[in-house]
């Protein structure tokens, strides 16, 4: 069985939709009620996937608190609160896999509250890692790096300049990343319960700067 919660449903045949928006803590906890009611009973391996952001604009030299708040709420509180209902449902072999970003351990100017979460979805999953020690689920946090996404492509047309020029001058694979690469590199994090508590960067090698 596949879940989709997000505010949008997901159009693959066979998966059952959830639309709740994240930003709001009151719909996380009501999202995290209907999830947990969907499982059977006594379900198998469970895993769970957190891949809700935001992408905002913003600087802390101009800071709006209300970016910040949303953002957060995506990354970090929603993500707590619906694994906190879920984890007593979830068998040895289960996995939480938190998809972060690579500015989740480096940083740019005008993504402010984008930058933070995604760091403090580090953190807390390491939280995880260390408060389910021993239960036999085990975390991890993908980071991409420049993804193929309409929200990625919506940035670069906005940003103006050559896309593909810059590609190739500060990504080693001289390309975006398509979501299949990141979808794989997700299966990977699940399969392997020997991973725990790390974080794993899909960024095709990006330069240093």
């Amino acid at each position: 069985q596949v879940h989709n919660l997000s505010r949008r449903a997901c159009d693959v045949p066979g998966v059952t939709n959830h639309q709740f928006d994240l930003g709001h803590l009151q719909q996380a906890q009501a999202a995290a009620a209907s999830m947990s009611a969907a499982l059977p009973p006594h379900p198998a391996a469970i895993t769970v996937i957190h891949n809700a952001s935001t992408h905002h604009e913003d600087s802390v030299l101009s800071f709006e608190s209300g970016k910040m708040t949303e953002a957060l709420n995506l990354s970090v509180v929603s993500p707590a609160i619906l694994n906190g209902a879920l984890i007593p449902q979830m068998k040895r072999g289960s996995s939480i896999i938190f998809v972060g970003s690579t500015l989740s351990e480096k940083a740019v100017s005008g993504r402010a509250s984008y930058v933070t979460a995604k760091h403090a979805t580090v953190g807390l999953m390491r939280s995880y890692a260390q408060d389910m020690f021993g239960l036999g689920i085990h975390t991890a946090c993908i980071c991409p790096g420049f993804t193929d996404t309409p929200m990625l492509r919506a940035a670069m047309a906005k940003g103006g300049g050559d896309a593909e020029a810059f590609m190739r001058d500060f990504v080693s694979l001289g390309r975006l990343l398509s979501a299949d690469e990141i979808a794989r590199t997700i299966v990977f994090a699940v399969d392997n319960p020997s991973i725990n508590g790390s974080i794993l960067h899909a960024n095709g090698g990006q330069k240093e700067t």
